[in-house]
């Protein structure tokens, strides 16, 4: 029998997802502060606190990962399904606005263009899709290693990794060769075993984090707005902070790790009553990577947010209060549109998954999940 989704844990990933819209919006607004921003207004401000406070939207859906993923067995058709969800974007977005005579990467790019919708994942059209992809991959090895370990390797691991790709990284002011930023596979593996560790061993840890989780999210991404602030103010008398302004916002800065493991046990705490709203909780979880799939395609990325803020007629730049009503209003459409074009996808899904289930390749996939499931029983 299916495991029933967590309604806490589903609602965490909505709300992470309008997270991500949110930081998208303010990088298409215009109004992320950089280096080169030579004077503040109500918008860059609202939109750095909107940003320090989203920006561990990315760690907490991987951390949900790793705290669950070595719960149940391992499935190769879980990687196909994910492969081919995507693909279902990549190859009918484009379709659909060919129709509509909007232009394409295709048009622009040629045959580069095709490889991007062809081959999401190793051209990296989506980089979180990519960089996920490849550690569903690699959850059968990390759940191996993590349940063969013992508790004090699995912590020398887990602390040894974080020091070489969090920790160093999150004080040293020059960019280092080997660092992506937490823009691939090596930062999801690292998250993934800090939450594989606290669920096996966090102990008193995790005590304290489901009491104290919702203070910790909301004092790193804090700490985050006020260093932001405060390197912006002094760059002009040193500017070898330039670079350091930027790792604030890195996904493998530390403050952006433990904002994200606050925030998991601020919801892991929540209790939310079997019914209506939690089966709502579940379905908008299921759905909302729809969302993301959908507007950070690369030939939606840019598009949809002069389409939707000229539509609605709102002038961004005006005031505050043009900024806030265009971010909603952004969140709402995009939001609704993705959750309704995958339950759609999904149930197309379904069907398909039947009649494939009654193929050679179909058979093939049903033989290989029961092959891993009995290797790790």
């Amino acid at each position: 029998m299916a495991k029933t989704r967590l309604a806490n844990v589903e609602l965490l990933r909505t709300v992470a997802m309008i997270m991500v819209i949110i930081m998208h919006f303010v990088r298409e607004s215009g109004y992320l502060l950089t280096v080169q921003t030579e004077s503040l207004s109500f918008q860059y401000v609202l939109a750095m606190l909107l940003e320090s406070f989203c920006i561990v939207a990315v760690n907490a859906f991987v951390f949900i990962s790793g705290y669950y993923g070595t719960e149940g067995n391992y499935k190769p058709s879980k990687v196909l399904r994910f492969w081919f969800r995507v693909l279902f974007y990549t190859l009918l977005i484009p379709v659909v606005l060919i129709c509509l005579g909007i232009p394409t990467v295709w048009n622009l790019e040629g045959i580069y263009g095709l490889v991007q919708y062809a081959l999401p994942i190793s051209s990296e059209h989506y980089w979180f899709a990519s960089a996920y992809f490849y550690l569903l991959l690699l959850m059968p090895f990390l759940n191996k290693g993590i349940n063969s370990l013992s508790r004090q390797q699995l912590a020398v691991i887990t602390v040894g990794l974080l020091m070489v790709f969090c920790v160093v990284k999150s004080v040293v002011p020059v960019k280092l060769a080997f660092d992506r930023f937490g823009y691939d596979v090596i930062w999801f593996v690292c998250v993934y075993l800090v939450a594989a560790y606290l669920r096996l061993y966090g102990g008193k840890y995790q005590e304290w984090l489901k009491k104290y989780g919702l203070m910790l999210y909301v004092a790193s991404s804090i700490l985050i707005f006020g260093l932001t602030l405060g390197i912006w103010k002094v760059l002009p008398n040193f500017s070898g902070l330039s670079y350091y302004f930027e790792v604030l916002f890195h996904y493998n800065f530390i403050l952006c790790l433990t904002g994200a493991i606050g925030l998991f046990y601020a919801f892991f705490r929540m209790n939310i009553r079997e019914g209506k709203i939690a089966e709502i909780c579940r379905n908008l979880g299921k759905y909302c990577f729809g969302i993301y799939l959908l507007h950070e395609h690369i030939d939606l990325r840019h598009f949809w947010y002069p389409l939707l803020t000229g539509n609605i007629g709102v002038a961004v730049s005006d005031n505050i209060g043009g900024f806030v009503l265009a971010l909603l209003l952004c969140v709402v459409i995009l939001f609704t549109a993705g959750v309704c074009i995958d339950w759609i996808r999904e149930k197309i899904f379904v069907v398909i998954c039947k009649m494939a289930g009654k193929t050679f390749v179909g058979e093939a996939v049903c033989r290989l999940d029961d092959i891993c499931a009995k290797k790790e029983g």
